[in-house]
């Protein structure tokens, strides 16, 4: 039985673009994704992207007296999750016809693919930032009859 390996090659190409061009068409539809939801007395509406983040939010005049300045960061946070959690269903659904079958697309998106809790372990803690001290300033000398470290706006040396 002899194979032909230039139509073996055609088919495996083939099936690379498809699964390229899948790719691409659920990457356009996850940047397509904005959701919104409103404040249950619509004084305030948040909208995100598929990833849940904010990219949109409006506040109407009458929310300002309404509401306390912390009340109203809690409106803002409430609406933005609500409008997150409609992103989120959506992002999945396009997500899932492209993924095996025992994915959960929800653990895609948030980073864990299949990965449990316990695999997964408690996160590490930043490393400290080194302490960076600015590098000492040369001692200027000047010389009296030279006026290029002067300011022109002035006339004095900095």
């Amino acid at each position: 039985m002899s194979t032909n390996h230039r139509d073996e090659v055609a088919q495996l190409l083939a099936e690379y673009r498809r699964g390229r061009d899948q790719l691409a068409a659920v990457q356009r539809a996850l940047l397509s994704i904005v959701e919104s939801a409103s404040s249950p007395d619509g004084l305030v509406t948040a909208f995100v992207d598929s990833a849940g983040t904010l990219s949109g939010l409006v506040i109407t005049d009458q929310a300002y007296s309404r509401y306390r300045p912390a009340e109203l960061a809690d409106t803002v946070v409430r609406t933005t999750r609500a409008a997150a959690v409609k992103a989120g269903e959506r992002a999945r659904q396009a997500l899932a016809p492209v993924l095996p079958p025992d994915t959960d697309p929800a653990a895609l998106l948030a980073g864990r693919a299949d990965l449990t809790d316990d695999e997964i372990g408690p996160p590490t803690p930043p490393m400290p930032m080194p302490a960076i001290s600015p590098p000492p300033r040369p001692v200027r000398r000047y010389d009296e009859d030279s006026y290029e470290d002067t300011s022109w706006l002035t006339g004095r040396r900095p």
